[in-house]
């Protein structure tokens, strides 16, 4: 009897923490909804961003953020996919393979203004001024370790009779590796990516120290660049109900563009066991 009620108050306080977490997160969205929707405009998509009190749209901060995202990716996608590579074919259990686990665990846990503090000593004050080049690396960093551990645990789902059946054939090991490991676990690591993106398109504190913010359509990455998670933090903060509202409306933008990509990232492996 006691153990039969244990069991179920243990049940009722797992569905009791699941309710308020699924809770607290439709509250946020209908929240986020209902004040961000109200901007959805075409303008948002057509006109820069204002001036105090003005009206206009994010057209240059989405264009900013997905220049850096994009430059970030394109930069932390083959060092960590490699890394991760290597770390599961060829280092394995060996003292250095351990060493990087630790300092890639090390790094996914840092917080991303370390991350931006980090990036502004090495490249903006060494530049001497902030540019989309050091938003970009700060980014990078940030989605490295995310795309290192989530490759090495997908190539260790590889059956090693797989490997063997390459290797009985008379295949290089790398050969092995990029046509038949690649492509077994290759939507894996696609997801790894796309969770990488989620990870650092809301980014705000990195970008603050790298990129900065600008008011104007710039698509050079040798200067500061617009972008929308500081754009919605300097926006969210003033006193003017037009740059509140585009905060708002912003912030949604962001949240449905990581929702797709958490939707999609879940989806890809889904499509390949139904292809299969």
């Amino acid at each position: 009897m006691i153990r039969k009620f244990k069991n179920e108050l243990f049940k009722f306080l797992c569905l009791a923490s699941t309710a308020i977490g699924l809770g607290i997160l439709v509250l946020i969205l209908f929240t986020l909804f209902q004040k961000g929707f109200a901007g959805m405009n075409w303008a948002l998509f057509t006109q820069v961003t204002p001036g105090p009190g003005g009206e206009g749209g994010l057209l240059n901060a989405i264009i900013g953020s997905v220049i850096m995202t994009g430059i970030g990716i394109l930069v932390a996608t083959p060092i960590g996919v490699l890394a991760g590579t290597w770390l599961a074919e060829y280092g394995q259990n060996s003292k250095t393979a351990d060493t990087i686990r630790f300092l890639n665990g090390m790094l996914m846990s840092a917080p991303s203004i370390l991350i931006g503090l980090f990036v502004y000593e090495i490249v903006v004050v060494t530049s001497g001024h902030f540019s989309g080049w050091a938003g970009s690396i700060a980014l990078a960093i940030i989605a490295l370790p995310v795309i290192i551990s989530t490759t090495e645990e997908m190539l260790k789902l590889v059956p090693t009779q797989l490997r063997e059946a390459g290797a009985g054939l008379g295949t290089p090991k790398w050969r092995v590796t990029l046509q038949l490991s690649y492509r077994a676990v290759g939507t894996g690591i696609v997801t790894g990516i796309l969770l990488s993106i989620a990870r650092i398109s809301g980014e705000t504190a990195p970008l603050l120290f790298t990129a900065l913010n600008s008011s104007f359509m710039s698509v050079n990455p040798n200067e500061p660049m617009a972008n929308l998670p500081v754009t919605i933090y300097q926006y969210a903060m003033s006193p003017y109900e037009s740059w509140n509202q585009l905060a708002w409306s912003g912030a949604l933008l962001i949240t449905m563009a990581i929702l797709f990509l958490n939707v999609l990232s879940r989806a890809l492996p889904q499509l390949k066991k139904r292809r299969s």
